[in-house]
Formats: C-alpha cells, sequence, structure tokens
C-alpha cells in the first residue's frame, strides 16, 4: 500500500516518494518526461518537485504539458523554486521582492497553472533581509498564486529564524526545507532534522542515491558511468563523487545484495524511513528507472538493516560532502 505523509504541520497528505525534475530536457527527452510523470501520477505519486533554474525553465514547461495532457492537475502537487539567476541582470536573482514577484510570474506561465501548491526558496539569500523575503512570499499565498512556502538547502538556525520571523509578525510560515540527505551524508541527523520536528515542518530529502553511489554505479577505479550527471554535467556534480564515497557506496550495494534488496531501493528506503523525513526526491532519467523505485513506496526499513547502515556510516557523520552548492557551508569538500 502506497503510503502517505502529512507535509509538516499542514491538513495535506503528500506521497513517502516525491517525483524530481532536474533531468527533463537535460538530458531526459520530453516525450519520455511526459510518459514519466503519467507513470509517476499512475503509480501514487502526488508530489511533483522542480525548479525554474532545471534546463532555464524548461522543466516547469514539460511538467505544465504533461499535466495538460493527463487532466490530472488536482492530483498533484507542484514544487517549484526561485533563487538562482533566471537573467542576465543584478536582479534576476535571489531572494528580494523584485525577483521573487517576477520568478513567480514566469513560473506560473511556464507550468500553465494558476496556482503553485509549494514555493520553495532554492537557496538562502543571506543578504536580503528575511522579512522582504517572507513578505514577499506571504502576498504571493494571499494573491491566491501559491498555497503554501518552503526552504531548500537552508542551515538550521536559518529555517527557525524565518519561522520565529513568521510568527512573530503574522506571515506565511516555512512548512518544508529540502535538503541534501543519503547514507553518506548524515550531517541533517544533527540538528536540522530536531528543529524541523520541533517546529513543525516537513523534510524532503535530495540525492537519497548520492549520486548513484549508493546505487554501486561507480565501480572501483572506474570512471562516471555514461549519462550520469557527474559524465554529462560535471562541476559541483562531480565534486560529490569522492574515492571515500564510491567505496563505502560500494560496500553498501554489496550488503544491500546479500541482505536480497536492490541497492538503489533501499538507499532511498533509508532515507524515507528516518525519523523526521517527510519524503525523498528521487530523480529517475526514463520510465523504467522509475519503475525500479516505485516498490520503495510500498517499504519499510527493518531494524536490523537500520543497524548495518548506522555501522557502515556513524550517525550524523559525512563521507561525500552534499552541500557542496550551499554558499554558507564552509565545509563543502572532502
Amino acid at each position: 500500500m502506497v503510503q502517505y505523509r502529512r507535509l509538516g504541520r499542514t491538513g495535506v497528505l503528500v506521497s513517502a516518494l516525491a517525483l524530481g525534475t532536474d533531468n527533463l530536457a537535460n538530458p531526459t527527452p520530453r516525450d519520455e518526461g511526459i510518459r514519466m510523470i503519467h507513470a509517476a501520477i499512475d503509480g501514487g505519486i502526488n508530489l511533483i518537485d522542480t525548479s525554474n533554474s532545471y534546463a532555464a525553465g524548461e522543466s516547469e514547461r514539460i511538467i505544465g504539458e504533461a499535466l495538460a495532457l493527463s487532466g490530472r492537475r488536482d492530483d498533484v502537487l507542484i514544487a517549484t523554486k526561485v533563487h538562482y539567476p533566471t537573467g542576465p541582470g543584478p536582479n534576476d536573482r535571489g531572494n528580494s521582492r523584485l525577483h521573487i514577484m517576477r520568478a513567480c510570474d514566469d513560473s506560473l506561465r511556464r507550468l500553465g497553472v494558476d496556482h503553485i501548491d509549494v514555493y520553495q526558496l532554492h537557496r538562502p539569500d543571506l543578504e536580503t533581509p528575511i522579512e522582504e523575503t517572507l513578505g514577499a512570499l506571504d502576498d504571493l499565498v494571499h494573491a491566491g498564486k501559491v498555497r503554501y512556502i518552503g526552504s531548500s538547502t537552508a542551515p538550521a538556525w536559518h529555517v527557525v529564524e524565518a519561522v520565529m520571523t513568521s510568527d512573530r509578525r503574522g506571515l506565511a510560515r516555512f512548512v518544508s526545507e529540502q535538503s541534501p540527505y543519503n547514507l553518506l551524508d548524515r550531517r541533517l541527523e544533527n540538528e536540522m532534522l530536531q528543529a524541523t520536528q520541533h517546529h513543525g515542518l516537513g523534510v524532503l530529502a535530495w540525492s537519497p542515491l548520492a549520486m548513484g553511489m549508493l546505487a554501486g554505479r561507480y565501480p572501483d577505479g572506474a570512471g562516471a558511468p555514461d549519462g550520469s550527471r557527474v559524465a554529462n554535467r560535471g562541476g559541483i556534480y562531480a565534486e560529490r563523487v569522492t574515492p571515500a564515497g564510491v567505496e563505502v557506496g560500494n560496500r553498501f550495494a554489496r550488503m544491500a545484495r546479500e541482505m536480497g534488496y536492490e541497492p538503489a531501493q533501499l538507499a532511498i528506503c533509508f532515507v524515507k524511513d528516518q525519523p523526521g523525513i517527510t519524503a525523498p526526491i528521487i530523480g529517475p532519467k526514463s520510465v523504467a528507472q522509475l519503475e525500479g523505485l516505485l516498490p520503495v513506496l510500498e517499504m519499510t526499513l527493518p531494524a536490523e538493516v537500520q543497524a548495518a547502515c548506522d555501522e557502515l556510516v556513524t550517525p550524523g557523520s559525512v563521507v561525500a560532502s552534499f552541500f557542496n552548492s550551499a554558499p554558507w557551508m564552509r565545509w563543502k569538500h572532502l
């Protein structure tokens, strides 16, 4: 039976897996992406995560087209993001009122919808007063353009500051934080998960497969697999794939197979069943990859598997850093 969970302290129920769409149009072709979105909805996923920065907005366009073709807009929640540059100008980025208002209208147009269900700050903007950012998001909520708001890849103190500011000023309040979390980078367990549970926020975990390292896709001594983000994009993606991460990832994959599990499914199930996690965000490139992950919706992590994972990577520790795209994180690389 598909698992659904409450998103933070809202009344909204979301599937225990979310569909990530950073691969749409880069490299997943449009038609395959549309089929993948339809298959995800048919499989019980009701949360689709995207960003205005994915493929320069093309991801949002494909999602909008897929939902229009299926006629199932009301069956899903669309979560998109704002922060990264959308043009060459100095105000075409960040979390200012000016940029947020423009970016929201642009996302609505690309998606072809009248509202965004969860509008997230893709990264914190520590140079813009949080009151300005929250005020803009609150206005979007009152205008009916946005239903809920959230943040992504922020430090715990910043999330708590935003929640307290909203409570003090009567503004719309974050319902979720989206952060990197997987067996190779467990630092979320040190502060963020306690903070979000205490203040009633859901947590959406990105990169639960650790760039495929936990699926055993990087044989020891071999290069990046064809078609991977590391091979196609390099940069921050390549920085996350370290010798230590590959070695531990391959040990996990062997352990999973010995226990009778498919490594990718077990890696995602590990994230899904940690306290405080609402849903891992999976990022398949094809319908076939998606179908290989959908069984996790009905899986439960046994206690003996949890213990084996804790033995492999100490809770709260890090083997490969997935916060290397967070401007506030000083310790980005290993």
